[in-house]
């Protein structure tokens, strides 16, 4: 390949392709089924370009650009396909001319139409009401988020071949139904948009706190969250859903300005309540709260009340501008939390609402509220409730029971990172140093 540097080992072509794997497949694969039509071909096309690619850059360097490198791969891939299906001779025409008008244009320029994005088009096609939630979700973190089938099933508890199958039903449907692939129009956006501010936020919060891996972010993941989210705003903008919009918006500002104080230089895990704030993006907490103003002042001139995604912004908010720990006005952090859990009830949020109350009057308040929680079962399995009840216990001088409460934590914890911080926490709570540690704050 012409330009291509040499760069021939093959540890520098696995992470060339892992790379290109985690950066590059959903754009790709959005592109392709909007070639194809066809999410299967689109799959298997995707996967033999990186399956040559494995085979082509040993020997040949790896390209400056493997994304566009195995973009164009992956699209002469799917032209064979409509070739050998004898696809009519417009529809080949079209593909390539299509071709030739991205290949003119890439990387990232998205054309000059209404709303060009492929991957929006990709995500409200993947948060079509005729698919189950779970499967609107996974199919999004899947095709959009890029994230594998093994990823996906450690998030949902299940194993890797129910995910596989789970994505196979999810596509056929698709298919069979003849979902098509685009923005729907603006008198189907009210019933789609809600499903897809969800799966948006599932998706930032995938990239905030990984579910899985030796990583506590996935950067990447949480930005392209916030670039949707940024599109379905400026999409919902005339509509009566915009607050809801701009309020999603704000709260993955907020909570994204604070990414670079969330680990130390090791990679490990730094709680909101020690973290260097001036290490915190200023700049995109300002943008925040001028994005939640306006999302107020819509709510206000709708004479609507505050929804979930307001409601989150708020509290992210009051944690974002305060200057230190000491500042947070956490008595309205639990005022907040208990109008969330009227609009979105959930016992994550009720434990959220504990902490706020812990930090606002004293642990002994708060370990009562997580005791009840605790004693319903509604967050078994949940490794924060143990990993809140063990700090609170520790705050109040009850370092056995602490202690017990971090093992708890511990053994159900998703990601190394967490699994590091647990483990920390339970030396100093078995051999406690002279100074007490902070612990972590409610978010």
């Amino acid at each position: 390949m012409d330009g291509m540097p040499v760069e021939r080992s093959m540890a520098a072509v696995r992470t060339a392709v892992a790379t290109a794997s985690s950066e590059e497949s959903a754009r790709i694969r959005a592109t392709l089924i909007k070639m194809t039509g066809d999410w299967e071909v689109a799959e298997d096309c995707l996967q033999d370009a990186f399956a040559k690619a494995v085979t082509v850059w040993p020997g040949k360097g790896i390209p400056k650009n493997p994304g566009a490198w195995l973009t164009t791969v992956a699209k002469n891939r799917a032209i064979d396909h409509l070739r050998r299906a004898k696809t009519e001779a417009a529809t080949l025409r079209h593909v390539a001319l299509e071709v030739d008008r991205q290949q003119a244009t890439e990387p990232g320029d998205a054309g000059a139409s209404w709303f060009p994005d492929d991957r929006l088009r990709l995500i409200f096609t993947c948060c079509h009401p005729a698919l189950a939630l779970e499967a609107r979700v996974a199919l999004t973190l899947h095709t959009v988020a890029g994230m594998t089938t093994a990823e996906i099933a450690r998030a949902y508890l299940v194993t890797e071949t129910t995910m596989a199958k789970r994505l196979v039903r999810a596509r056929a449907k698709i298919r069979n139904a003849g979902i098509p692939y685009r923005v729907p129009p603006p008198e189907l956006l009210a019933e789609r948009t809600g499903g897809v501010l969800a799966v948006l936020y599932l998706l930032f919060n995938e990239g905030y706190l990984a579910s899985a891996g030796d990583q506590l972010l996935r950067l990447p993941l949480a930005l392209e969250a916030i670039r949707l989210a940024r599109l379905v705003a400026a999409l919902m903008e005339a509509t009566p859903l915009a607050p809801e919009a701009h309020s999603l918006l704000a709260l993955m500002e907020f909570q994204h300005a604070r990414s670079m104080a969330r680990t130390d230089a090791a990679g490990d895990l730094v709680t909101l309540e020690e973290q260097d704030r001036s290490l915190w993006d200023r700049t995109t907490i300002a943008e925040g709260v001028t994005i939640l103003g306006h999302a107020e002042q819509r709510r206000a001139a709708l004479g609507a009340h505050a929804g979930s995604y307001q409601l989150q912004a708020s509290i992210a908010a009051c944690h974002a501008v305060a200057s230190n720990v000491g500042d947070t006005d956490f008595a309205r952090i639990a005022a907040l939390y208990g109008e969330l859990a009227a609009v979105a009830p959930s016992p994550v949020v009720d434990l959220n609402r504990a902490i706020a109350v812990a930090m606002s009057q004293g642990p002994g308040a708060g370990l009562k509220l997580v005791d009840v929680l605790d004693r319903s079962g509604a967050l078994d399995g949940y490794y924060l409730l143990p990993a809140a009840r063990a700090d609170l216990l520790r705050r109040l001088g009850r370092r056995t029971e602490a202690a017990h409460d971090y093992r708890r934590a511990l053994e159900l914890a998703p990601s190394d990172v967490e699994r590091r911080y647990l483990a920390r926490r339970l030396a100093e709570t078995a051999n406690p140093p002279t100074a007490e540690p902070a612990g972590p704050a409610p978010e």
